[in-house]
């Protein structure tokens, strides 16, 4: 188990592996398709981001309302190929860590190995769990997107395991060749 600690510079990267399961804390934030297609906008408008990308962490989810004594509801991953056309310019801008489900697209992986980012997989369906790690939620911008709206969360031991590292290696090819080795 690696502890890594947001935000991040190229070293923290450059030594994840994929495969590695790491517990991370820090500040991260929340953003999905809504608010990936705001912040391209701001970014084509040539205006300020609500958050500064440069070393962040996004995480691909709409959590649910909060219950009484609670951070945050259930806050699983969300899957991640729907803001695959909407990453790339964050990439560019230093986003390091983006965290959710699924695969993402050869241009992504490209991009992220240009800009030394990597991609880390939360467990679907473990939404009630992860909220636990959650420790501080805080609506940032575009509140008119409920569920979607950009927040700052504060996380403790947040577990995810490295999907694809900065240079391209990809659990779910891995994974499949590993799997397909077996069947033989």
């Amino acid at each position: 188990m690696i502890n890594i600690r947001a935000p991040f510079k190229n070293e923290d990267i450059e030594k994840l592996v994929c495969g590695d399961i790491i517990k991370l804390s820090g500040v991260i934030y929340t953003a999905r398709d809504a608010a990936h297609k705001r912040m391209i906008n701001a970014i084509n408008n040539n205006e300020k981001l609500p958050f500064d990308v440069n070393g962040a962490a996004i995480y691909y989810v709409g959590p649910s309302p909060a219950k009484q004594n609670q951070v945050i509801g259930s806050a699983g991953p969300t899957t991640s190929y729907r803001m695959d056309d909407l990453t790339k310019p964050l990439l560019e801008r230093g986003l390091k860590v983006m965290i959710g489900k699924g695969k993402r697209s050869e241009e992504v992986i490209n991009s992220m190995i240009k800009n030394k980012a990597v991609y880390l997989a939360a467990i679907g369906g473990a939404g009630a769990y992860i909220s636990h790690s959650i420790k501080k939620c805080e609506i940032i911008a575009y509140e008119d997107l409920g569920p979607e709206s950009i927040r700052r969360l504060e996380v403790e031991d947040l577990q995810l395991i490295v999907a694809i590292d900065c240079y391209g290696n990809n659990i779910y090819e891995k994974g499949r060749a590993m799997f397909e080795k077996t069947l033989k």
